[in-house]
């Protein structure tokens, strides 16, 4: 059988050709009125890093790799840009990066632009800072669920003088009522600690932490199916850091921990999010200086596009 290739269509055109926009997408920058259903972004920063620097240069390396990504989901049967009205909305560039705080106000003020064109926003990180702004933009009707797949649960404090740092978005998330513990399931956490009760206020505040040991002992399946019945019905986030990938799979990230996911396993879990209340999803953690191979980038854009068919369906 002979394909027929529409050349008519941006992303049906030779993958080495063009601008590289998220999955050779339309590039809308001015999106307010542009009717998106959603909108697939980046967020170049990386202020709140506490260790290895480089994912503000993630989103336009991951834009990249995400070219070689098709428009059909061969295990789903998903077609996003055919259901959905999708489109590359630009980066929430800062202006003022040396300053965190201001940072994070820019970030929450360009979501606040994308919440008010009725857009769900897909991000591309940036370190995982990223995410509490993220929030404060979309959840400011009230606390919402969330899907966090992680190395680590990122619910820690104050670290050389900040608590906005990468490693704390969701403890503040909580404290600023934007999440409700008891809708979140953290799932994947592994690695070395500072003290046992590093990330004392997951347990303490309600939420599911799965250790990578247990998703291992019951099934990457089982395990998502927990937590979803454990997040319930209503509006989640989904925060997928690349970090959560064993760094056989993803070496080009800021704090790499041995004995993580595979990429089919994490494909498989972020498939079992299909049917939920999606409000936006994150991919965060890609840092290009680390990733000699691409091979980080490429699973970063394809983890993209497996959340951009749960949430075009």
């Amino acid at each position: 059988m002979t394909e027929t290739l529409n050349f008519d269509d941006p992303r049906q055109r030779p993958r080495f050709t063009g601008l590289a926009t998220f999955f050779r997408m339309p590039y809308v920058e001015d999106f307010e009125g542009s009717g998106l259903d959603i909108g697939v972004c980046g967020v170049p920063y990386d202020g709140g890093v506490t260790n290895r620097p480089g994912p503000r240069h993630g989103p336009r390396e991951v834009r990249n790799q995400s070219s070689l990504i098709r428009g059909i989901n061969q295990a789903t049967g998903a077609a996003p840009f055919e259901r959905m009205k999708v489109a590359d909305i630009g980066d929430a560039w800062i202006e003022k990066p040396f300053e965190l705080v201001g940072a994070h106000n820019e970030i929450q003020a360009y979501f606040e632009r994308v919440k008010s064109a009725g857009i769900r926003p897909l991000t591309c990180g940036g370190d995982h800072s990223v995410s509490l702004p993220i929030l404060r933009a979309l959840a400011k009707d009230g606390p919402v669920g969330m899907i966090h797949i992680d190395a680590h649960a990122d619910t820690g404090d104050d670290y050389g003088g900040s608590r906005f740092h990468h490693g704390a978005p969701f403890k503040v998330a909580v404290d600023e009522g934007l999440l409700d513990p008891k809708r979140t399931a953290q799932i994947g956490i592994r690695g070395t600690l500072y003290s046992p009760d590093m990330w004392k206020f997951s347990y303490d505040s309600g939420m599911r932490v799965m250790l990578m040991e247990e998703v291992e002992e019951k099934g990457w399946r089982a395990a998502m199916a927990e937590a979803l019945e454990f997040v319930g019905p209503g509006p989640i986030y989904v925060s997928f850091d690349i970090d959560c990938l064993d760094p056989s799979f993803a070496p080009g990230t800021g704090t790499p921990e041995a004995g993580g996911l595979t990429m089919r396993e994490a494909q498989g879990m972020v498939r079992m999010l299909a049917g939920q209340e999606i409000m936006g999803a994150d991919m965060v953690e890609v840092s290009p200086p680390f990733d000699n191979s691409g091979v980080t980038a490429l699973n970063g854009a394809t983890m993209m596009f497996e959340l951009l068919c749960v949430m075009a369906k």
